[in-house]
């Protein structure tokens, strides 16, 4: 587990350490105090933008009447020794660097010593949002278990991104190269069936791991991707087969992507669906409350599965309480503290309001974030 985090220059911190300790950890204050910077720090431990999808530049420190952002760095120690670190140096480089053990290193690297899993408050209406925000959820729940689907949806992210200038540059009078937008779509068709098998596999397991928390206090989704790659993958097509229907259906799409200005054909065009199974309706069409409560379940079940797999789970929960009542926030509580216990996650929760957290007072550690210091109570 992290024992001592240092911040550096990163969003309102000048420089901070936490030494987390055994058990929960309660950072809670005033809004914008600084609370979700930190789960922000700590969820960069992982490939991807973190938990607020902010570029690199955005996260260094803003004096006022400072044009940019400062270098930044965010930096972590586990009980193994092991050194992580994250941030943009002050060379001029744009984009942010990942270190380990003092070694640059890919950011997939990461995933072999943590599995951050995070919610955040934009997430208590995430069945009712934007499709994109659900599968965007939904894959880094993917890639926590399967570090290699990271990969996969950074490399079809990328060539659909070519493929997409292309088709503009033709819509607008210029040329495309046919035979470079058939090789971008062969690669996004590879990409495409990769990531539509780990989903399909990631979807069965984390359906097993919510089925398997009957008679919690949290509803229980039965969950679904609308898709029809990972429909075809889970009605047992080959992936070659999966890839050849992608490869088939990007090259019918180039006259109609064009025109529209976007690709609307492909994997990045999956849904996952959810039912609230008690009540037997789509989860869209439950309250805030009870989307948060879907999700909480959702991620615990997550939870679980990664421990059994003896990853180094990481939740990150902000403004935890919001949305609970009194019985759900101690049953959240009484899960953190067991899985803690007993699996070994260690988790980080923000709240504006001390009392909120009642139910943990003796079995957590609590900060109290003002100012952009951190006060151990």
């Amino acid at each position: 587990m992290i024992t001592t985090l240092t911040l550096t220059d990163f969003r309102s911190y000048g420089t901070a350490r936490l030494e987390p300790g055994a058990g929960p950890v309660v950072l809670h204050g005033p809004n914008g105090a600084g609370k979700t910077n930190l789960l922000e720090a700590l969820s960069l431990l992982t490939p991807g933008k973190g938990l607020r999808g902010a570029t690199a530049a955005e996260m260094g420190r803003r004096e006022p009447g400072e044009a940019s952002g400062r270098p930044w760095a965010v930096a972590v120690e586990l009980d193994d020794d092991t050194r992580l670190g994250t941030g943009v140096p002050g060379n001029g480089a744009a984009r942010r660097i990942v270190r380990i053990n003092g070694e640059t290193a890919q950011p997939g690297r990461l995933l072999e010593y943590l599995r951050p899993v995070w919610a955040t408050p934009e997430q208590d209406r995430l069945f009712s949002d934007a499709r994109a925000d659900r599968l965007r959820f939904f894959d880094r729940l993917v890639f926590a278990a399967v570090p290699d689907h990271a990969a996969a949806v950074a490399a079809y992210d990328k060539a659909l991104r070519e493929r997409l200038r292309l088709l503009l540059q033709a819509a607008e009078g210029g040329e495309a190269d046919p035979l470079w937008l058939d090789a971008l779509e062969a690669r996004l068709a590879e990409a495409g069936a990769r990531m539509a098998g780990a989903r399909v596999a990631a979807l069965s397991a984390l359906q097993d791991a919510i089925d398997a928390r009957a008679g919690r206090p949290f509803p229980q989704a039965d969950l679904g991707l609308a898709g029809e790659a990972e429909r075809r993958t889970g009605a047992g097509e080959e992936a070659e087969t999966v890839e050849g229907f992608l490869r088939d259906g990007f090259r019918a799409a180039r006259t109609r992507d064009g025109a529209a200005g976007r690709s609307l054909f492909g994997p990045h065009r999956t849904d996952l669906t959810a039912l609230h199974r008690e009540k037997n309706r789509p989860a869209a069409e439950g309250s805030s409350g009870e989307q948060k409560a879907l999700v909480l379940n959702l991620i615990l079940a997550q939870i679980t599965r990664l421990a059994d797999q003896t990853a180094r789970p990481l939740l990150l929960l902000d403004e935890a309480p919001a949305h609970l009542d009194a019985d759900r926030r101690a049953a959240l509580f009484d899960e953190i503290e067991a899985l803690g216990r007993e699996r070994g996650l260690q988790a980080f929760m923000t709240g504006t309001e001390r009392v909120l957290f009642e139910g943990l007072e003796g079995r957590a550690r609590f900060v109290r974030v003002a100012g952009g210091a951190l006060v151990a109570e």
